[in-house]
């Protein structure tokens, strides 16, 4: 079964770059901002949570989590992790950190088109986090970033981690769909996805494909980059392609953690408040070894 929203890529991918919050709609230690994507051509919103105590002015720097949004959705997004982890934060349980909340572009999968209309993948990785870097008081190295996402979001941050391990020492996918990209190649058929997309050079789609890359950067990614896939068992547009790459992890013998929760369909929601007390657990401690 194909996930709605994913289909409707045959309509084409779209964007809306900047996104302002209503007055009241951020919650606590978050904000809004732009930044000028060399990638794009034009500024692109983000939106950013500061932990309780953070000072730019002081030697402390934090480590930052990257969250990508789903499909249909922008930057104004992921409110729900936010309070989490504001509240775990001033309770004590998880250690001050920042987050950035990301606009990869609607229906993008955060892959640049071939026609360089969407660069959704170079907008985060060679000018948003760069930004993040030099504005804020961040651990600017591999050992200081995760990334994360849910459903389109997991998707692409899957792709984007295995694609560059040596960015980022944790990734999170929350029921993202992680499909065989090049094997959507198909010179015969330019006007349907992926190809409309991607575009008439077979290399893109291996270069685009999470598995691909898993045995290209193989080296870069087992015991290095810890890896942690949530799905729930009610998830049948999603589960399939989860528990496929799960096997292929398996069968590379790459550590990881992987989670079918029982009764669980496609929203983040109940997920997230089902694991509350240890959503970002997994976060801290891929950045405790990443540290030692």
């Amino acid at each position: 079964m194909v996930d709605k929203k994913e289909e409707a890529m045959s309509r084409g991918p779209s964007a809306t770059w900047v996104n302002k919050p209503e007055p009241g709609q951020l919650p606590k230690g978050v904000t809004h901002h732009t930044f000028y994507s060399e990638a794009q051509q034009e500024d692109v919103g983000y939106c950013i949570y500061l932990p309780p105590g953070y000072d730019p002015e002081a030697a402390k720097r934090y480590p930052v989590i990257y969250n990508l949004h789903g499909a249909g959705d922008n930057e104004l997004h992921g409110f729900i992790e936010m309070e989490v982890l504001d509240a775990g934060i001033r309770e004590g349980r998880w250690p001050g950190m920042i987050v950035v909340l990301a606009n990869g572009g609607m229906r993008t999968f955060y892959k640049n088109s071939y026609d360089g209309k969407f660069q959704s993948e170079t907008l985060i990785i060679q000018d948003l986090i760069p930004h993040i870097d030099k504005t804020y008081a961040t651990i600017a190295e591999r050992k200081g970033r995760c990334i994360e996402g849910h459903s389109m979001g997991g998707r692409g941050a899957t792709r984007l981690a295995m694609k560059y391990p040596n960015i980022f020492c944790s990734l999170f996918n929350l029921a993202g769909n992680v499909p065989r990209t090049l094997a959507g190649y198909d010179p015969a058929s330019p006007d349907t996805y992926p190809n409309n997309y991607l575009g008439p050079d077979k290399e893109n789609y291996a270069d685009n494909d999470a598995f691909e890359l898993l045995k290209k950067n193989l080296d870069d990614i087992k015991d290095k980059l810890r890896i942690q896939i949530f799905c729930g068992t009610q998830d049948v547009a999603h589960l399939g392609t989860v528990r496929e790459f799960h096997e292929a992890l398996v069968t590379a013998g790459i550590d990881h953690t992987y989670l079918e929760i029982e009764g669980a369909g496609h929203g983040r929601k109940p997920i997230i408040e089902r694991y509350r007390d240890i959503w970002f657990d997994y976060h801290v401690e891929s950045l405790r070894q990443a540290e030692s």
